[in-house]
C-alpha cells in the first residue's frame, strides 16, 4: 500500500510544479489557500450533510448504501481539498460532484414507503388506521 502511494506523491509533485510553472507562483499560492479554506468549510458543515443524508434515508428517498457513499465521498472530497496539489483537487471535485449527484437524485425521487410500509409525511397521521367502535351485546 505504501509503495503505491510513493509514485502518486511524486506524480502529484511533478504535476503541481508544472501547473505552478504555467500559471505562476502567486496564483498557485492563492489556489492552494482557497482550496484549503473550501475544504475546511466543507468539513465544518459535514454534520449537517450527514444528518440530511440520514433524513433522506428515513424518508425513503435514499437507500442506506447511497447515503453512506454520499457521506464518505463528501468527507473524502473535503479532506482532499485541504491537501495541496492538482491531482488531489481534481479528485476532490470529482467526489464532491458525485455527492451532489446522489443528493439531487434523492431530492428528485418520489417518497417511497418506509420500513413499516407507510409513506413518510411528518404532517399527517397514519393513513392505515381505521377508527371503529365495537358494541358487544
Amino acid at each position: 500500500m505504501i509503495l503505491a502511494i510513493i509514485p502518486l506523491f511524486f506524480l502529484e509533485l511533478f504535476i503541481s510544479m508544472k501547473v505552478g510553472d504555467i500559471i505562476g507562483f502567486f496564483p498557485s499560492v492563492i489556489w492552494i489557500l482557497l482550496t484549503m479554506m473550501a475544504g475546511s468549510m466543507l468539513l465544518r458543515l459535514s454534520p449537517y450533510t450527514f444528518m440530511g443524508n440520514m433524513k433522506s434515508v428515513q424518508m425513503g428517498k435514499l437507500d442506506l448504501k447511497s447515503a453512506n457513499n454520499a457521506s464518505m465521498a463528501y468527507l473524502l472530497g473535503a479532506v482532499m481539498l485541504i491537501i495541496p496539489g492538482v491531482i488531489t483537487d481534481l479528485l476532490a471535485v470529482f467526489l464532491l460532484l458525485y455527492t451532489l449527484y446522489l443528493q439531487l437524485s434523492a431530492k428528485m425521487r418520489p417518497q417511497q414507503s418506509n420500513r413499516y410500509g407507510n409513506k413518510y409525511d411528518k404532517n399527517k397521521g397514519d393513513n392505515d388506521v381505521i377508527d371503529v367502535e365495537v358494541i358487544d351485546e
